[in-house]
């Protein structure tokens, strides 16, 4: 059986379940505890576990990200917010220099199993310094994974995986998503983990693959209604789920499949996952192709604050739509 639960739900039940499964499991970060969260995800769960496993830390991210890394090389497994990932440029060196490379540097005799999330997305009228998409980026170095969930369902099971992750996972969710509702397996019919490194086919088509993650996702969807209705295009949505490790398989298997590919990306289109998604169909699946590879990626300026303009300059289903016909 499943219910029906919002996005910001169904990720606090899957934090509420690891912290009731392992004592090890603490939360921290800026208003995490007294506050329910700044987006109030982490509603209720200092009430309910307390203050030494729902942790408020100083504004500080170098500061509680270091901290939460070392805990995590002696056994605690903390998850940390981040308000903004934005914010992650003053914890740069924790992040990456060292999360990334503690079993590396270390011979394999330390783990780092910390789970960083929060909000990774433009969209929603903060300007350019809170508007960072960064998964390409974290993607890029050895040691780190990335996830970003696009439905309540994948949320929940995600960051249970990522929670039970020997390596760092960092996981990029979406403010837009938080109020999005969808169906969750229920508790009582057991252990609702999605795996990290495998993608999930959304909607199954057979002229045209749309690949996505994250909201863009929700886009993909959206426009794949639309060219089915109005113009009798049946496109497959590939949603990634998770960035880093990659499921290869699933994205050439749907490129196999229908031919062609449209990868639509929050990032900026300089680099980024598209890109990498790109090469990997060049490089494996080009003889499949009948038509080059397109995107749709946030177009490359620093994030605008009007509302309207920010809107056109993210992917939305319109200009997901527009790129298809285009390829025709």
């Amino acid at each position: 059986m499943s219910r029906i639960l919002s996005y910001r739900e169904a990720l606090r039940e899957g934090l509420d379940e690891e912290l009731a499964r392992d004592p090890n499991v603490v939360l921290m970060g800026e208003e995490v505890a007294q506050y329910n969260g700044a987006y109030k995800v982490t509603e209720g769960l200092w009430k309910k576990w307390g203050d030494k496993r729902v942790v408020d830390t100083p504004i500080s991210e170098a500061g509680f990200i270091g901290m939460g890394i070392g805990a995590s090389m002696l056994g605690i497994r903390p998850v940390m917010e981040l308000m903004f990932w934005s914010f992650h440029s003053v914890a740069f060196d924790q992040l990456v220099n060292n999360a990334a490379n503690v079993r590396y540097m270390s011979g394999g005799l330390a783990n780092c199993p910390i789970v960083v999330r929060g909000p990774a997305n433009g969209g929603t009228g903060v300007g350019a310094t809170h508007s960072h998409i960064p998964e390409g980026m974290f993607a890029a170095f050895p040691g780190l994974k990335v996830c970003a969930p696009a439905t309540p369902s994948d949320v929940k099971g995600l960051i249970k995986a990522a929670i039970r992750d020997n390596d760092p996972v960092y996981v990029m969710e979406n403010t837009l998503l938080y109020g999005m509702t969808g169906e969750v397996p229920d508790p009582a019919d057991g252990d609702h983990v999605v795996p990290l490194g495998l993608a999930d086919i959304k909607r199954e088509g057979s002229d045209i693959s749309i690949i996505a993650h994250g909201r863009s996702v929700i886009h993909a969807l959206e426009a794949a209604e639309t060219l089915q209705k109005e113009h009798n295009i049946n496109a497959e949505v590939l949603d990634l789920r998770s960035i880093r490790p990659l499921d290869q398989d699933a994205i050439l298997k749907t490129v196999k499949k229908t031919n062609r590919v449209l990868l639509v990306d929050e990032s900026k289109g300089f680099g980024g996952v598209s890109a990498m998604v790109s090469h990997l169909i060049q490089e494996h699946a080009f003889d499949y192709l009948d038509a080059p590879i397109k995107r749709v990626t946030t177009i490359d300026a620093p994030a605008i604050y009007s509302p309207h303009i920010e809107h056109e300059q993210l992917p939305n289903p319109r200009r997901i739509v527009e790129r298809v016909l285009g390829m025709a």
